[in-house]
């Protein structure tokens, strides 16, 4: 047996797990990048006191609530308000002034997390003036994070960066105009939640739901394989309007894709992009 055999079994140990997920509860992470799933895995077993992947598989089969705490292994909740701040003034520079245009606007924030960027796209539309016109449809396939980003809830002593990003962003205000404090945490104004619609959606098995003028999806797509990538690039142009709006994360980019000729950068050191004549 080589030196490579026991990462090869644990491997085809994922992929078995994996396709029981789906088949038990029909969360599909099958077409999720290898290489971040043996981490997650890894790090749910100890979480779970399981010393091999056929014991977690066992008992996430068996185990609906077990299933239920261990979803966020599956998925990478990362996040923070206002994160790449360049982004953000990017979007107030190129995409606000052509989305004054519309009477309408909605807005699709897709694998939100936990809401920080959903909270932030808000107040950024608050400020612009064009809140009260924009729906925001903020999706994740995790209801725990859906349920966190719904509450708009965060600890205290994530403030002081958030409003850092929220200044380098290009806020006009302070950013404690858009909360307030208390227990050792802050909660953002329900004005601003008016707007959102919080909903479960899976880039790997859901189809479009609604035509939208922006779509932002940022460091989602690291977390796929080439397949599903592709998938949801294809989603976000079926559900763009003609000229519409797509930001990705810092790392990641459409040249390498079959959907790379259906847009074209705007502000390509920022991953935006406008989707292109069909």
């Amino acid at each position: 047996m080589t030196d490579d055999a026991p990462n090869e079994l644990f491997d085809l140990e994922i992929r078995l797990l994996l396709e029981a997920v789906y088949l038990r509860y029909h969360h599909d992470f099958r077409d999720y990048a290898l290489s971040s799933m043996r981490r997650r895995m890894r790090h749910a077993m100890a979480r779970f006191g399981c010393e091999r992947l056929s014991d977690l598989q066992h008992r996430l089969l068996h185990e609906p609530g077990l299933f239920a705490q261990a979803l966020q292994y599956f998925t990478v909740q990362v996040s923070d308000m206002f994160r790449d701040p360049l982004y953000f003034q990017a979007l107030r520079e190129h995409a606000v002034p052509v989305l004054r245009t519309y009477p309408s606007i909605k807005l699709w924030i897709a694998g939100c997390s936990t809401g920080e960027e959903v909270w932030s796209l808000a107040i950024l539309l608050a400020e612009e003036g064009l809140l009260e016109r924009s729906l925001i449809y903020a999706t994740d396939i995790n209801p725990e994070s859906l349920r966190i980003a719904e509450a708009g809830a965060f600890a205290l002593d994530r403030v002081a960066q958030f409003s850092r990003n929220y200044l380098a962003a290009g806020g006009r205000a302070s950013l404690s105009d858009y909360y307030t404090s208390g227990y050792g945490g802050v909660v953002f104004d329900r004005r601003l939640k008016r707007q959102i619609v919080f909903a479960d959606h899976s880039l790997a098995t859901d189809q479009v739901f609604s035509e939208v003028h922006l779509v932002s999806c940022r460091n989602v797509l690291i977390y796929f394989n080439r397949e599903l990538q592709d998938r949801a690039v294809g989603l976000f142009r079926d559900a763009l309007v003609h000229r519409g709006f797509l930001g990705l994360g810092s790392k990641e980019s459409l040249q390498l894709g079959p959907h790379a000729t259906e847009f074209e950068p705007c502000v390509p050191e920022q991953r935006l992009y406008r989707k292109v004549a069909a």
